[in-house]
């Protein structure tokens, strides 16, 4: 028998690993070997072990969301596969997903019904959204990029959403910059490009802003 799928699974919520672990390790292909509770833990944990197949990611975590562990894990880890798991049922996060070398999304509520067929495109190098997405759309948009055809512009950096994620979730401009190694001035730099770019006032109005595109929980 071929040796199931190894899966590393991130989520800040204890329960809904404690779910999701239930519905994978119920199949006899896929095991969930190893677990996180941020993006910066997911990065580790996939450091540690090289023999893992695939990454199951939550958008919404402390310190670092899915998204930006994504980033990392496909400049770190090219091999391994990678999924988003989500409370967002948003067309802009799946665009957002595929950029950042995942296959596809999962919405938590669809999670018990379609997660296993996800896991198993993905492993085939597959892309995967739930029933009811256009897959042609999926199919255009992967061509554009193997291509070298221009990609929708992102709004802000890569820099910039772990500035405006950490902004959001209360830490100082010294606490960020202590977090991301760079200088308090640098911080404000940013901070301030950000209002400007966006259109906002305030750190209140950031806070929106980054609750409303899937980088904090409200």
């Amino acid at each position: 028998m071929t040796a199931p799928a190894r899966i590393l699974l991130a989520d800040d919520h204890a329960l809904v690993r404690s779910g999701v672990r239930l519905i994978l390790d119920a199949e006899p292909d896929l095991a969930v070997v190893a677990e996180a509770d941020d993006g910066a833990d997911a990065v580790l944990r996939a450091r540690e072990d090289p023999g893992l197949d695939l990454a199951i990611l939550d958008i919404a975590m402390p310190r670092q969301t899915g998204l930006q562990a994504a980033r990392e894990l496909s400049r770190l880890r090219p091999g391994l596969r990678i999924l988003m798991l989500t409370m967002y049922d948003n067309e802009q996060y799946f665009f957002e997903a595929l950029r950042a070398g995942a296959s596809g999304y999962v919405p938590k509520s669809v999670a018990d019904r379609d997660l296993v067929e996800a896991c198993r495109a993905a492993l085939r190098d597959e892309p995967f959204i739930y029933p009811g997405a256009e897959t042609t759309l999926i199919r255009t948009y992967l061509d554009r990029a193997r291509t070298g055809e221009d990609l929708p512009a992102r709004p802000i950096t890569e820099r910039e959403e772990e500035i405006l994620k950490l902004v959001a979730e209360g830490h100082t401009s010294k606490e960020i910059g202590d977090l991301l190694v760079i200088s308090a001035k640098t911080v404000e730099r940013h901070r301030a490009n950000l209002l400007q770019k966006l259109g906002l006032r305030d750190r209140l109005e950031l806070t929106r802003y980054a609750i409303r595109v899937g980088l904090i929980e409200p």
